[in-house]
């Protein structure tokens, strides 16, 4: 048996993804490993290696907790880091309009894979954001992020989830559809 690494994510499209590749370029900030474009997204969850003979589960669950979600729009907006902008390891944009929709489809499908014995919920609070860069060494980026706050992509329209693997591979990951999820 072989183990996937695996997640639950949401696709930006293409509007928002050259974007938000815009506000990497505008950010000019040191020390800065960039998320590749194609392999930005929007996490739901992250179920880690997963055995292969589990993935039809997986799938299965995820189209539960999906049943019910109507599709909706959000606005990519906002820059943020984790933990702070004191001491950034992970620089990111925010999620607008549409998070309060965002955090409920994540609840549900979340609730579904624990249901199914698939995945533990994380002890942190769900916090939507689409990843930009990491920082190996985080200096002090607060003044960059507060002069960002007003940034935005846009909208974005949510109308399917994805259950994606992925392979680390020497130039970052690689990200392959395994489900599709329409809401």
């Amino acid at each position: 048996m072989s183990r996937i690494r695996t997640f639950v994510a949401i696709d930006l499209g293409k509007k928002a993804r050259g974007r938000c590749i815009a506000l990497q370029e505008a950010l000019g900030v040191p020390g800065v490993r960039w998320v590749r474009p194609e392999t930005m997204h929007l996490t739901l969850v992250f179920l880690g290696d997963v055995e292969d003979r589990e993935l039809a589960r997986v799938c299965k669950a995820v189209a539960a907790g999906c049943a019910g979600h109507e599709p909706f729009a959000i606005e990519i907006t906002g820059v943020g880091c984790f933990p702070n902008p004191a001491k950034p390891r992970t620089i990111w944009a925010g999620v607008g309009e549409g998070a309060e929709e965002v955090v409920a489809l994540q609840a549900s499908v979340d609730a579904a894979l624990v249901g199914a014995g698939l995945y533990r919920t994380e002890e942190k609070a769900f916090r939507p954001h689409v990843t930009l860069g990491r920082f190996k060494h985080g200096d002090d980026v607060t003044a960059t992020v507060a002069a960002h706050a007003a940034w935005g992509a846009g909208a974005c329209q949510v109308s399917e989830v994805l259950v994606m693997s992925s392979e680390m591979l020497g130039a970052g990951p690689e990200y392959t559809v395994l489900g599709r999820v329409g809401l």
